[in-house]
C-alpha cells in the first residue's frame, strides 16, 4: 500500500510528531508498505515522481525530542517557496495519491480537526479520530464540559479567557493549563499566589483559554481505547515532579508499569471510564484517555488524546504489546480502523 506518515508542522509538540512519524514510518516499511514519511508543513519541493518508491530512504526527516519550544521560525525559514498556507509544497496532491495518510501530528492544526475536515473534503482516507471528536477532545473546556455533563468524574475546574476576572478562585495547589495543547505544554502547577499568576501567564502563550484545575496528589495512569474496547491499564511514575513534557520524553525520567498494578476493580473502572469517554467524545479508531487516582482511591479523567504519541517512550504501543500487539501490529490495526483492509501480511 501507500501509505503518507504525515508528522512535523509548526506547532509545539513538532519533534514529538517527528519522532511518532518516524517509528511509524519505520514499521511500515518494514511491513512492505510503499510508505513516506511526509513533513505537512515543509512539504516535497519539486518534482513527486517516483515519491512513493521503496527505494527512497525517509528516515532523514526524523530528529530527536528537543526542548517544549522548538525553533519555529527556524522551520518556517527552510520553506523557501514561503506562502501562507499550513500545507507544504505538493503534501496535499502527495496525500491524494496514497492509499492512506497515517496521521502523527500533534498539538495545533494536527489533532484539532482542521486537517481531518480538509481531508474529509477532499475524500483523502486518514487515520485516527474525524473532525468532530478532534476538535472535541482537543479543547480541555469543551471536554470537561462534557464530561460534567455525562457523570465522567474529572477535577473541578474553570475555564478563564485572557483578560478575565477570576469568578471562582480554587485552594492551593492548583493546576493551570493551556485549553488546547497536549504533551503537558504549559502545565504548572501553582502552589501561592505568584505562582498562579506565573503559571497563568506560562500557560496564554499557547492560546487564550486556559483551565485551572483542582490539584489532585496521587498516581497516573493511562488507557488506550482501540475501535471502543479498553487496553490494559498502564501507571506513570515520574522519579520528581510530575508527567510532565521532560518526564514524557526523556528515558529514564519516568517508570511504567503495564498492566498497572492496582486491583481489578480499579484497572476496570479505569477502563469503563475510557470507553465512555470514547463515546461521549465521538471518537473513532482510537484514543488515550489520562487519570490521576487519588490517595483516597478516588478516580478522575484528565483528557483524551486523540492522536497519541508513538514515540520510543510513549505509552500507547506499551498498552499494546500488553494485550499482545507489537507495534507494527499496533500501526496495521490502526490503518485497518481507518477503513483500509488491503494491509501488507
Amino acid at each position: 500500500m501507500k501509505i503518507v506518515v504525515l508528522a512535523g508542522g509548526i506547532s509545539s509538540e513538532r519533534d514529538v510528531s517527528l519522532s511518532s512519524g518516524g517509528m511509524i514510518y519505520q514499521a511500515l516499511r518494514k511491513k512492505g508498505h510503499a510508505a513516506i514519511l511526509l513533513d505537512v508543513y515543509l512539504g516535497l519541493p519539486g518534482d513527486r515522481e517516483g515519491v512513493f518508491s521503496l527505494d527512497r530512504d525517509w528516515a532523514a526527516q526524523v530528529c530527536s525530542i528537543g526542548e517544549e519550544d522548538p525553533d519555529l521560525d527556524a522551520v518556517k525559514a527552510l520553506r523557501k517557496a514561503g506562502g501562507k498556507g499550513f500545507f507544504g509544497p505538493n503534501v496535499l496532491e502527495i496525500c491524494q495519491e496514497a492509499d492512506c495518510v497515517f496521521l502523527a501530528l500533534h498539538g495545533a492544526n494536527g489533532e484539532d480537526g482542521r486537517i481531518q475536515a480538509c481531508f474529509e473534503l477532499l475524500g483523502i482516507p486518514c487515520t485516527g479520530a474525524d473532525f468532530v471528536g478532534s476538535c472535541l477532545a482537543m479543547d480541555k473546556g469543551i471536554t470537561k464540559d462534557i464530561f460534567k455533563a455525562y457523570g465522567v468524574p474529572t477535577p473541578m475546574g474553570i475555564r478563564l479567557k485572557k483578560g478575565e476576572t477570576e469568578s471562582k478562585v480554587l485552594p492551593y495547589p492548583c493546576i493551570v493549563k493551556a485549553s488546547c495543547g497536549g504533551s503537558s505544554i504549559g502545565v504548572c502547577v501553582a502552589r501561592n499566589p505568584e505562582e498562579y499568576e506565573k503559571a497563568k501567564e506560562e500557560a496564554f502563550r499557547y492560546g487564550d483559554e486556559v483551565i485551572v484545575e483542582q490539584y489532585i496528589h496521587g498516581r497516573e495512569f493511562s488507557v488506550g481505547v482501540m475501535d471502543g474496547k479498553a487496553l490494559p491499564v498502564i501507571e506513570m511514575a515520574p522519579k520528581e515532579g510530575f508527567y510532565d513534557y521532560r518526564n514524557k520524553y526523556q528515558a529514564g525520567t519516568t517508570v511504567e508499569t503495564c498492566p498497572a498494578q492496582i486491583s481489578e476493580e480499579k484497572a476496570g473502572q479505569m477502563q469503563e471510564i475510557s470507553e465512555q469517554v470514547f463515546r461521549v467524545l465521538r471518537l473513532k479508531s482510537y484514543a488515550r484517555m489520562d487519570f490521576v487516582m487519588s490517595e483516597a482511591g478516588e478516580v478522575f479523567c484528565l483528557e483524551a488524546n486523540t492522536l497519541p504519541g508513538m514515540t520510543p517512550t510513549s505509552l500507547l504501543p506499551q498498552e499494546a504489546a500488553a494485550a499482545g500487539m507489537d507495534f507494527a501490529e499496533l500501526c496495521e490495526t490502526i490503518l485497518g480502523l481507518a477503513g483500509i483492509s488491503e494491509v501488507a501480511s
